[in-house]
């Protein structure tokens, strides 16, 4: 039995969940809904306050399934309670982040600055003001998601390994190395 599949998904009071005879999941929580559309064999059931993943047999596909779609909609409950937050840190000298009408607006060391717009359901925000380096904030409902966004905005300048100048995770540890040694 799949370790993570057959634990139960626990779902708090303020949360209401939806299984519509197609498969499709809709969990409406305090922060906003989710839904996924889970595969026709995978059964999904409600006991109690508690959601159960089952699947039919024990093949290979069946078994990966199991573990995917109770994580999938384990995140979809944390996300509509608690939501997903993700911090990346600006590093370097002239380096610098900032939110105009919504649009996030970033200065790394190209010749232009740089422009992204979050997509809809995710929230960008910038701390200046703590630590040296500016904070940039995403928060979103949908973990998938939220983690998307980071990794493309850390991907426009990835820290590099002399200096450590870039865009990287909040505590996110990167290997230096050695540069070149001068003379004989």
């Amino acid at each position: 039995m799949s370790r993570i599949g057959k634990l139960p998904i626990n779902v708090s009071g303020g949360v209401s969940i939806n299984i519509a005879p197609n498969n499709l999941v809709t969990v409406k929580g305090p922060k906003g809904e989710l839904s996924l559309q889970v595969d026709p064999e995978i059964k999904v059931a409600e006991k109690e306050s508690q959601l159960v993943v089952e699947r039919p047999s024990d093949q290979k596909r069946h078994r990966a399934m199991h573990g995917l779609y109770r994580s999938l909609i384990h995140n979809m409950v944390t996300g509509v309670t608690e939501g997903y937050k993700i911090e990346l840190e600006v590093i370097g000298v002239g380096y610098r982040a900032s939110i105009n009408n919504g649009v996030l607006e970033l200065g790394l060391g190209f010749s232009h600055p740089i422009y992204f717009l979050p997509p809809k359901g995710v929230n960008i925000e910038v701390d200046p003001k703590r630590g040296k380096n500016p904070i940039i904030i995403i928060e979103g409902i949908d973990k998938q998601m939220v983690g998307q966004v980071a990794a493309k905005i850390r991907k426009l300048r990835p820290p590099e390994p002399y200096k450590g100048k870039g865009v990287r995770y909040v505590g996110e540890y990167v290997r230096r190395k050695a540069g070149k040694t001068a003379g004989r």
